[in-house]
């Protein structure tokens, strides 16, 4: 009998082991369109490596962009909006994590700053858990970025930038239905400065701020690529108002 027990222990211990394995390693895989923008041109030398990085080859870039995926999504998922704020003229680098999950590595982005030591100033994102730990970073190491955008998401309840003097914007969708509904991104107004910009896309959902497979039921009413040009808008608007921000903090 009690040999019995401990064979049926074992088989429960290694079905849990697979089955963690198979959660922690999974990952919604990128649409081809986001595979496609993932090829070089003559505009967009893109690299994949350590990290997944789409530089200007037409300009001087004098600013980086660092993004941190969402939970248990392929980085790749991220290559579309990276490539289109690569295009205004900035270095995207988009930061592949352990298991796909931003909370396992936080501190990445200062990995990414060191790596490219001719960049003049960062600015940090992310979306939904990549947007929280990218929040993170900026209140664990000030003044080692410019700015910050959270796609869908929101600071954790410790990692208050209410001080900071910096450029914000929080870009959320009207119709989130899984870590950032509205009403649970602006009761966390009171954790960022007042003079962040809090961008409401109506309609788009917690998915089309990348290109990767969902499945089971949708709740957008605006197509991704409606979505998209309006998440790399207000992103670039973002990035724009560096170049003011010395002189007027405050925006």
């Amino acid at each position: 009998m009690r040999r019995r027990i401990a064979w049926v222990g074992l088989a429960l211990l290694v079905a849990g082991a697979l089955w963690a394995a198979s959660w922690l390693g999974y990952a919604r895989a990128p649409l081809p369109e986001a595979l496609a923008a993932l090829e070089s041109d003559a505009r967009i030398i893109v690299e994949q490596g350590r990290w997944i990085s789409f530089m200007p080859s037409d300009q001087p870039v004098r600013t980086g962009v660092i993004i941190y995926p969402g939970g248990r999504i392929d980085p790749r998922g991220f290559a579309q909006p990276a490539r289109e704020i690569a295009k205004a003229g900035y270095l995207v680098v988009i930061v592949p994590m352990p298991f796909n999950i931003a909370a396992t590595a936080p501190d990445r982005a200062a990995e990414v700053i060191a790596s490219w030591p001719e960049i003049d100033q960062w600015v940090i994102g992310g979306h939904s858990v990549g947007g929280t730990m990218a929040a993170r970073f900026v209140h664990q190491n000030p003044g080692a970025v410019a700015g910050l955008f959270i796609w869908a998401s929101y600071p954790g309840d410790g990692n208050s930038l209410a001080d900071r003097d910096l450029p914000v914007s929080v870009i959320y969708a009207s119709e989130d239905d899984v870590l950032a509904q509205p009403f649970r991104v602006e009761a966390r107004r009171h954790l960022l400065p007042a003079h962040t910009r809090w961008i409401l896309i109506e309609g788009g959902d917690h998915h089309q701020f990348g290109t990767y497979e969902v499945d089971g039921p949708r709740t957008m009413r605006i197509s991704r690529e409606e979505q998209q040009r309006q998440v790399i808008e207000a992103t670039l608007e973002l990035l724009g108002e560096l170049r003011q921000w010395a002189k007027c903090p405050a925006g």
